[in-house]
């Protein structure tokens, strides 16, 4: 049986090795799901709370964070990227710096 849209996003997303970050678009890409970014982001927020995908690696395509600043969320994924030794200024991470191109 071939895997779900989900499954295909949760596979790519689990691929992202610490210290580094990708966007929605390019997950959706590399899931095979063309330009569904923002399904990718449906899909990661669909994970059951106790989940360990790496989901905190996933920003938006100029690097910005993508829940609202000041958010329990967006504080949230602040810390686990500066955890995983990504640098996080003023809610950005520099894609240049941190993308991942497998």
């Amino acid at each position: 049986m071939e895997p779900s849209r989900e499954q295909r996003i949760w596979q790519v997303v689990s691929a992202i090795p610490a210290g580094k970050v990708v966007s929605y678009g390019q997950v959706a890409a590399m899931a095979g799901l063309g330009r569904q970014a923002r399904f990718v982001g449906r899909a990661l927020g669909m994970l059951p709370s106790d989940h360990d995908l790496p989901w905190f690696r996933v920003i938006r395509s100029n690097g910005q964070i993508a829940f609202p600043e000041g958010s329990e969320q967006f504080r949230r994924q602040v810390e686990l990227l500066t955890k995983d030794g990504v640098e996080v200024a003023n809610g950005r991470v520099s894609m240049s710096r941190f993308r991942w191109e497998p």
